[in-house]
């Protein structure tokens, strides 16, 4: 899961990474509205957190233009100013969550928890293949009743392929899935990563398929005992 985090405060930019990225999540760092409009036109997120009082573009202007495009992520707004008339008018342009500053980190991370299970719509947060159970809220991993220890990384690439379960994943949509901006990862590191992945996993019915020169699939159980 990735977010985007439009913030021109570079201490709390910086707080808010290292603690969403604790968290398992790739997350991308703008300081400026212009800059936030152009990630967000380029590059598909699953949250924004958004200032308003960004340089360059206002961020309520940001979040207009993120609507006009028809995109539906979630946004939480951070503000210095708790006052009435923001809230309304970014409620109005298609805000789903408020912060006012100063706020404490757990309850922003509780905030950005809900506002995942919310996207989800009455859809259960946990994706399922056999045994295996991944929770989108959580960032939690199980086989059967055991958690599974995982690095970031690899909660990325799980949530990408139960996410796509029984379809073909390219590495280059792994890529933009688990890497932020700047992260120097080769495809080569792909496959190192899908082999730890498949360690963890030996001993249990999960298969991940390499479709050569294309990806990876998850399969699901009954493809994989119909292959047997």
């Amino acid at each position: 899961m990735r977010i985007l985090i439009a913030e021109d405060d570079q201490v709390m930019a910086d707080g808010l990474s290292r603690s969403l990225r604790g968290a398992g999540y790739a997350v991308d760092h703008v300081a400026s509205g212009r800059d936030a409009d152009t990630a967000l036109s380029t590059q598909a997120y699953d949250l924004l957190i958004l200032d308003l009082g960004l340089p360059g573009l206002p961020g309520l202007e940001v979040l207009r233009r993120l609507r006009s495009r028809n995109v539906a992520a979630p946004v939480l707004i951070l503000t210095a100013a708790d006052s009435v008339e923001q809230r309304v008018r970014g409620l109005d342009l298609g805000a789903d969550d408020f912060m006012a500053k100063p706020f404490a980190l757990s309850e922003l991370e509780a905030r950005v928890r809900a506002l995942v299970r919310r996207s989800m719509g009455s859809g259960s947060s946990r994706l399922r293949c056999g045994p295996l159970a991944f929770d989108q809220v959580s960032r939690t991993a199980f086989l059967g009743e055991h958690p599974l220890d995982l690095s970031a990384r690899e909660i990325g690439l799980l949530e990408v392929l139960m996410q796509r379960m029984g379809r073909l994943v390219s590495k280059e949509q792994i890529v933009d899935h688990v890497c932020e901006w700047g992260d120097e990862i080769s495809l080569n590191a792909i496959e190192v990563y899908m082999h730890r992945l498949r360690r963890k996993l030996e001993g249990c019915e999960i298969r991940i398929a390499t479709v050569r020169g294309l990806g990876y699939c998850l399969e699901r159980p009954a493809d994989t005992a119909a292959q047997g």
